[in-house]
């Protein structure tokens, strides 16, 4: 069986009537409650008012509003099925990055063929919560990542961008978004078929998607439009950037007895700052992480109260104690499996409960964040991490694994409110 691609039989904001500005969000789960308060204000037709609402029951508040846009022509339909084509950009480290990906619709298929792979565990409470909503209203608001890899990267050397933008909108990050309309049947046949033969890797949400797997399976013989998802599609070989999610300990922990316990399998480089020259210290410290990384596993450690930044290189075989937990030869060349097994389970007695339910330590995917918990004393101990390697999340999901709980973090987000993907039949 192959992938099957599709164009979107698409509902956008109409912007003769809202403001785009206005209307987009971040996808639900990165929403605080204090953020949602922030969009609700900006504009009776956000989009969070749809994937987030605040009202007691929030599906049929939802499936209203969802149907009262569509009503008011606030929603409309493009004029023919249409492939999104998006491009977005943002600063790092004072150097401008972009990604390119398009937005389609993909045939939904079981993992067990193999086209599909997860790379990441899903929670049940999400994968719920986002069925509701879907059968409330019966569209998908917000797009699945997928990566595929095309070295010779044939859709971006044939889409044409030279027309004006259908959208183009910075978000609240500063990442800006651009997104053209791809309606030619030429380029629409290109894409499906340079997609037709590959792997799609999900790289993030996959709780939308086994929740379209759900909803697919649900309505049986009647699934329809819903045997079809809205996917984002990015590919591998057109430098894509993958961010790390950091380690971060709580619960109370002496720092030297943390130190001599690293120190058992690990070769420690102590970086000293002082007040004036921390940020270039930091600098260095993470540069020095990331070039370890490249040849052997290895991670920072930062503590309370103890003015140094220390490089964390593996230097003994930890195979024997993985073994003892069973993990997977393919997951044994890890940096999260080895912290996990060796430092946090092993060593600190962190049990697979509190660290699924962060219970004495979070997950952090700013670095800066991970830094500050322990300036201000909120955190004892952050364990920095290299940047994930793509190479090493394909080869472990097409050996039917997945990486440990939040070990990726691609960025920037997809914007909810670019286009919508009804699913009535």
């Amino acid at each position: 069986m192959a992938i099957e691609i599709k164009p979107l039989e698409a509902l956008v904001y109409n912007q003769d009537k809202v403001d785009i500005n206005d209307v987009i969000a971040p996808p639900y789960d990165v929403i605080s409650s204090k953020y949602r308060d922030e969009l609700y204000q900006r504009s009776p037709y956000n989009i969070t008012r749809l994937i987030l609402s605040n009202a007691q029951d929030p599906y049929e508040d939802a499936s209203k509003s969802f149907e009262e846009w569509i009503k008011n022509d606030i929603l409309i339909r493009t004029e023919k099925p249409v492939i999104l084509y998006l491009v977005q950009k943002y600063k790092l480290n004072g150097k401008e990055v972009t990604r390119k990906g398009f937005i389609a619709r993909n045939k939904i298929e079981d993992f067990s063929t193999r086209n599909i792979l997860p790379h990441e565990f899903t929670m049940s409470g999400p994968k719920e919560d986002r069925l509701k909503l879907t059968k409330a209203c019966r569209a998908n608001f917000s797009q699945i990542f997928m990566v595929y890899s095309d070295p010779e990267k044939q859709i971006e050397n044939a889409v044409d961008l030279s027309s004006a933008p259908f959208i183009d909108v910075t978000d609240d990050n500063g990442v800006r978004n651009t997104v053209w309309k791809i309606e030619d049947e030429q380029t629409i046949r290109l894409i499906e078929e340079v997609l037709k033969d590959k792997t799609l890797l999900i790289a993030d949400g996959h709780h939308r998607y086994e929740t379209a797997l759900n909803y697919r399976n649900f309505l049986g013989e009647n699934a329809g439009e819903a045997n079809y998802v809205m996917s984002y599609f990015t590919n591998m070989d057109d430098d894509l950037l993958i961010y790390p999610t950091h380690r971060i300990i709580t619960k109370w922990i002496e720092p030297y007895v943390l130190l001599e316990t690293v120190k058992k399998y690990f070769d420690v480089k102590d970086y000293n700052f002082t007040g004036a020259n921390k940020l270039e210290i930091k600098k260095e410290f993470l540069l020095a992480i990331e070039k370890s990384a490249k040849n052997k596993i290895a991670m920072g450690l930062y503590m309370k109260n103890v003015n140094k930044f220390y490089l964390l290189t593996l230097r003994e075989d930890v195979s024997g104690i993985l073994d003892g937990f069973k993990v997977p030869e393919v997951l044994k060349n890890l940096d999260l499996t080895v912290l996990h097994k060796v430092i946090l389970t092993k060593e600190l007695g962190f049990t697979e409960e509190e660290q699924m339910a962060q219970d004495g330590i979070k997950y952090i995917k700013v670095e800066n964040e991970a830094f500050d918990m322990i300036d201000s004393g909120k955190a004892e101990a952050s364990f920095i991490m290299a940047y994930p390697k793509i190479e090493d999340i394909k080869r472990i999901s097409t050996a039917g694994y997945r990486m440990p709980q939040k070990s990726t973090y691609f960025y920037p987000k997809l914007l909810s409110g670019i286009v919508i993907n009804p699913l009535q039949n």
